[in-house]
């Protein structure tokens, strides 16, 4: 009997061995995004050189009057809120998510966005989920002025399990340096403006499918109390963007001091690191109420308020720390652009740090 030598390939088959056979399809790959190529190049603004195609993108650095541009860059990832698209089997918003936390975090500094680029990674691709996302993503980015730039698809099978993704986004924005914030001009007694969020947004889904359906046997078809929509319905409800209510007022004061975008880690971890070290912020919990997916996270998984308050943001998507004197009518332009705002806490002396009373 004889020994194959080390490193003999042997193939004991009479198909040939390709890329597809082996799990990845290029030629999908290829159709998928030819099917959304007119969608990704309506975003591009007068500055895209060049976009999707080439090894990498070209955008012309033209930043209009500001004397000292800033570039301004974020990352982030939907995370396990693909779990529960895929158990609907509806991926629809998930490119609207990843733009609009991405946007909402280079706003905490004041930028408006450029462009943007992706990551999705599956492993094996379905077009018509590719095909749903990005159509997000280009609707996201024309609604705010920025770019979709580029992007990456990754089909990798052994790496994801069947029908799982991953979805990842970057940014990049500008902001004058002399309008960057947060501004070093906080105060003692200055207002704390909460605006309302649309659900859970992109973070503490692992924390919410645990508690649903593991821990309360729920499923994403079951309908939520009261409301007339299904579990599954709720925590799919699309991250909200709140650049276009939000940058306006920015440019028009000086009295906006700090923004934080309410994320993981929710109100006790995001709003300090906007915050001098010398002051510390109290919320007034009482100002707003929770929305009811929240209440049925924390009923059908016994979770501590607390946990609940660090995992979630419980129904405020992003603060705004602003001069006591206008944060009223910082509220006003706020619900007339369509937001909920209202003022939900203060600045006080301390350790910089949050309260939630």
């Amino acid at each position: 009997m004889e020994v194959p030598l080390a490193g003999t390939l042997c193939w004991m088959s009479d198909e040939q061995l390709t890329y597809r056979s082996s799990g990845v399809d290029i030629d999908q790959a290829q159709r998928a995004l030819r099917a959304v190529l007119g969608s990704v190049k309506d975003t591009y603004t007068e500055d895209v050189v060049a976009g999707v195609g080439g090894f990498g993108a070209l955008f012309r650095a033209n930043f209009g009057d500001m004397e000292k541009p800033l570039l301004v860059s974020s990352i982030d990832g939907v995370g396990t809120k693909t779990k529960v698209a895929a158990m609907l089997g509806d991926h629809t918003n998930l490119g609207r998510d990843i733009v609009n936390h991405c946007v909402n975090d280079i706003l905490c500094q004041g930028a408006r966005p450029l462009f943007f680029l992706d990551y999705f990674g599956c492993s094996r691709l379905q077009g018509l989920v590719f095909e749903e996302i990005v159509q997000g993503m280009a609707e996201a980015c024309g609604e705010v002025g920025a770019s979709l730039i580029g992007g990456e698809t990754a089909e990798m099978p052994g790496v994801y399990t069947e029908d799982e993704i991953d979805l990842v986004g970057s940014i990049v924005g500008v902001v004058d340096q002399d309008r960057k914030l947060p501004r070093g001009k906080m105060q003692v007694g200055d207002s704390v403006i909460g605006i309302a969020s649309n659900g859970l947004h992109t973070n503490g889904y692992s924390l919410a499918r645990r508690a649903l359906f593991e821990v309360g046997g729920l499923s994403v078809r079951d309908q939520m109390p009261g409301l007339g929509r299904t579990i599954g319905a709720e925590l799919l409800r699309p991250h909200r963007c709140y650049f276009n209510a939000v940058y306006p007022i920015l440019q028009d004061t000086e009295s906006v001091y700090a923004v934080a975008h309410i994320t993981g880690g929710g109100l006790y971890d995001n709003i300090p690191r906007v915050l001098p070290s010398d002051v510390r912020v109290t919320i007034e919990k009482r100002s707003w109420t929770p929305l009811p997916i929240f209440q049925l996270i924390q009923q059908t998984g016994g979770i501590a308020e607390t946990e609940m308050y660090r995992a979630f943001n419980m129904g405020i998507g992003m603060v705004m720390i602003a001069d006591r004197m206008i944060a009223p009518a910082v509220v006003q332009r706020l619900n007339d652009a369509g937001e909920s705002a209202a003022i939900i806490g203060e600045v006080q002396p301390g350790s910089h740090e949050v309260q939630i009373l």
